[in-house]
């Protein structure tokens, strides 16, 4: 008898063996998706096309690709050629004062335009001025005068009184845009108190024959601020450029003539 098994007793049957579960369920499902492949939600999925929609949207714009021939920072160069083509607001000798440069491209229509920087004008007038505004930072431009800050804060606006020095202003360019929150209404109401800023500042800074032209979004507020406008200058007209996409909301609103307070 072996003396590892006790006598006078039967070996212990072994344990039965669990029940057999289907080879679907004892299979451990594959990470991410279907045969192991990651799975991609279909938010993401929209997402990256649109993506890829714009980029190719972009590199094939006509005016992205004449704007890197020219040395223009932006498409959206085209889009003040286009409505000076029509309104011929940039003359020799004027003061411009740009709000919501960054990054520059419609200061460099501007400077390209007066001829910053060759001297004194036609019959010995002084030289065109640019003073370009924005919050974010700018590369230089040669003529140019630069503040970075926020125009909604009153020191900004201030500093921006003070570099004046007292001399009126002929044209008011306002290209300012809101960080969008995706909040319809918030991002209506920003808009709307930047144009109601660049207004302001064109009321107090411009000359009797001076010109604003501001950049708006149709939608809540246009129409009410169209006719604040209308009360406070001669001519309001609008203008929507060959170069702003069709599809955006965007357009322009050119002012000129302020009247009297």
């Amino acid at each position: 008898m072996s003396a590892d098994k006790p006598a006078g007793k039967k070996p212990a049957k072994a344990a039965g063996k669990p029940p057999v579960k289907s080879a679907k369920a004892a299979r451990p499902a594959p990470k991410g998706g279907v045969d192991g492949r990651p799975a991609v939600a279909k938010g993401a999925k929209s997402k990256h096309r649109s993506n890829r929609a714009w980029i190719d949207r972009h590199v094939n714009d006509p005016y992205v690709q004449a704007a890197t021939r020219h040395g223009y920072r932006s498409r959206a160069a085209y889009k003040l050629a286009e409505i000076d083509d029509k309104d011929r607001l940039l003359r020799p000798g004027i003061t411009v004062v740009d709000l919501g440069a960054a990054p520059g491209s419609w200061t460099q229509v501007v400077v390209e335009r007066l001829r910053i920087g060759a001297g004194p004008g036609p019959g010995g007038r002084p030289p065109a001025r640019v003073i370009a505004l924005d919050i974010l930072p700018m590369d230089p431009i040669p003529g140019v005068e630069i503040i970075q800050g926020d125009f909604r804060e009153e020191a900004v606006a201030a500093r921006l009184a003070a570099a004046l020095q007292g001399e009126q202003v002929d044209l008011v360019l306002s290209d300012m845009a809101p960080n969008l929150s995706g909040i319809g209404a918030a991002d209506a109401a920003r808009s709307a108190h930047l144009w109601d800023l660049a207004l302001e500042f064109a009321l107090a800074h411009c000359k009797p024959d001076g010109a604003l032209l501001i950049k708006v979004f149709q939608g809540s507020g246009y129409s009410q601020f169209v006719e604040q406008l209308k009360r406070r200058f001669g001519r309001v007209a609008v203008r929507k450029p060959p170069s702003s996409r069709q599809e955006s909301a965007e357009t322009y609103l050119l002012a000129q003539g302020r009247k009297a307070a």
